[in-house]
């Protein structure tokens, strides 16, 4: 209401009217006048006609009678010199108007006021009535029309700026059809393809997000000052980054490595992709390999890198490279063994009856270990395969019944005792021979790693968060502290020596870890060097089924 355009347009209806009522006022002055003009014009003519007649009376006395009050009458002789006047004093009159008479006389007659006729003034006073009025109803529509314009402007600027923040509500356009219903019209369908682009761009820029934030590889985009521009939560993690935020950080700032500097910048002054595998040591000592590319950017060449974490797959490959070499190294014993006895007994052992029996029995032996070995890394590439069988519903209480009756009688032999300690009736789902497999292989160290007349204990329930936890312990010889991180890695023996001595193939703990795993479980180990280990297994319970489980 208050605007400048507001103010303008009032100011400028209030400028025309004024100039109107002057104008206005200035023509009725002149037509009055005009008017006065003709009638004193008129009034001469009359006058110089009655003068060209004889007169009765004297001049003066003539002109006196034909005065009024409101003219003055003015008789002078060719030369311009009074013969007779109305009044004798000299005065100017407003308007005048002059006739001839025939005998050399002239009559000039005079009007001394405006309203020299009596109407006039009535009728100017009705005329600026007239015209006030119309100007104050002309103020009236000036004042509303210009509150509507200054509203309907309000709303389209207020629109405006909506679209700016991207806020802009789609309204009713006026029906009206000038230029500012047009205009606000041609506004709306712009807000319209305004939102539709926004959208768009919103759904586009989610869905880089969503795909660059769910990307395995870390991505990063700098600007031509190493300044970093975006990168995804992957990348963050894998620097360690614990700041707030991260664009326009330097990149030195984030990353400390100078490897990474040096390939950004020789595509950036390049203008060419570029590789490097570097290993980043705020990582953890992680290795990368990256591949950067250059990336045009609003100010200018920037550069993008993706970084793709080859850590597990190098550490993979070094597991590989330790399995083959292990298993290289556990059947070269037993195969030097078999191959060493047939040749002694080929070369003539065989006569030996004191010997040959012995050294057959040798062979035998190693041949049972290299079975042993081929068996144990069959069941471990069937666990990794992930070729498990069709998952049952298993009685805890009878796997480990039927894995603790199989040892029996090795536990005899070794003077170790059996103790069942509160084996509650539980079941776990899964492959009862994978778990039978497992607890046996827990039994049997158990029993090989301990002392004469020691002890095994076997529990299981439930815990307090609703697993079922197996529970084997013994009071052996036990495993060092430093050692117990390894005892689940492919043939890593804690004992080596004790270990081939009993029999071992060092898969056994391994074969354990990947049954528990591929049950959903978890498996915990404690320790004390000359005190004994207790190895407990977490598993999922599952219900009691309706028929017999798997026992």
């Amino acid at each position: 209401m208050t605007g400048s355009l507001f103010r303008r347009l009032l100011l400028l209806a209030v400028g025309l009217i004024v100039v109107t009522l002057f104008a206005v006022d200035r023509m009725m002055v002149s037509f009055i006048a005009a008017r006065q003009v003709e009638t004193l014009q008129s009034y001469a003519r009359v006058f110089a006609d009655e003068l060209e007649r004889p007169l009765t009376t004297d001049l003066a006395v003539w002109v006196s009678r034909v005065s009024g009050p409101r003219f003055h009458v003015t008789v002078r002789d060719t030369t311009g010199k009074v013969q007779a006047a109305s009044k004798l004093e000299p005065w100017s009159s407003e308007r005048s108007a002059e006739a001839a008479a025939g005998n050399g006389l002239v009559v000039e007659v005079s009007a001394l006021h405006s309203d020299f006729d009596p109407n006039t003034r009535h009728v100017r006073e009705r005329i600026l009535a007239i015209s006030l009025t119309s100007s104050v109803l002309a103020l009236g529509v000036a004042l509303l029309v210009a509150r509507s314009l200054s509203q309907r402007v309000s709303r389209l600027k207020l629109f405006a700026e909506g679209m700016l923040g991207g806020v802009a509500q789609d309204s009713s356009p006026h029906d009206s059809g000038d230029e500012l219903g047009s205009l606000e019209r041609s506004l709306q369908a712009v807000a319209r393809e305004q939102r539709k682009m926004v959208d768009r761009l919103r759904f586009e820029s989610a869905r880089r997000e969503a795909i660059l934030s769910s990307m395995a590889e870390g991505v990063l985009a700098v600007n031509q000052e190493l300044r970093v521009t975006f990168c995804n939560t992957r990348f963050l993690r894998a620097i360690g980054f614990r700041g707030a935020s991260f664009e326009g950080v330097s990149l030195f700032e984030l990353v400390r490595d100078t490897g990474l500097h040096e390939l950004l910048r020789e595509v950036l002054s390049t203008g060419e992709p570029r590789r490097l595998r570097f290993r980043l040591s705020a990582a953890k000592a992680r290795t990368f390999e990256v591949q950067a590319a250059p990336l045009a950017t609003p100010t200018g060449r920037g550069a993008i890198a993706i970084l793709h974490d080859t850590t597990e797959l190098e550490r993979l490959e070094q597991v590989r490279k330790d399995f083959v070499a292990n298993v290289s190294h556990e059947m070269r014993t037993p195969l030097a063994g078999v191959i060493g006895y047939a040749e002694t007994l080929l070369d003539g052992a065989l006569e030996d009856e004191a010997n040959k029996r012995r050294f057959v029995e040798i062979i035998r032996s190693n041949a049972v270990r290299l079975n042993s070995i081929a068996a144990d890394l069959l069941v471990l590439s069937e666990l990794e395969s992930g070729t498990d069988p069709e998952p049952d519903i298993i009685s805890v209480r009878g796997v480990l019944d039927s894995a603790l009756t199989t040892v029996q009688s090795e536990a005899r032999e070794r003077d170790v005792k059996l103790i069942r300690e509160g084996i509650e009736n539980v079941f776990v789902s899964g492959s009862r021979l994978r778990l039978e497999q497992a607890i046996l292989n827990l039994i049997a160290n158990a029993i090989k790693f301990n002392r004469q007349g020691g002890e095994v204990r076997v529990h299981a329930g439930h815990q307090e968060d609703g697993q079922i936890a197996i529970v084997i312990a013994d009071n052996g010889v036990g495993i060092p502290s430093n050692e117990l991180p390894r005892i689940f890695e492919r043939f890593y023996r804690v004992d080596k020596a004790r270990s081939r001595q009993v029999g071992g193939t060092g898969l056994g703990l391994s074969i354990v870890k990947h049954v528990v795993e591929r049950m959903n479980g978890t498996i915990g180990v404690e320790s004390q060097l000359g005190k004994g280990s207790s190895f407990t297994l977490l598993l999922p319970a599952a219900d009691r089924p309706q028929r017999s489980p798997t026992a």
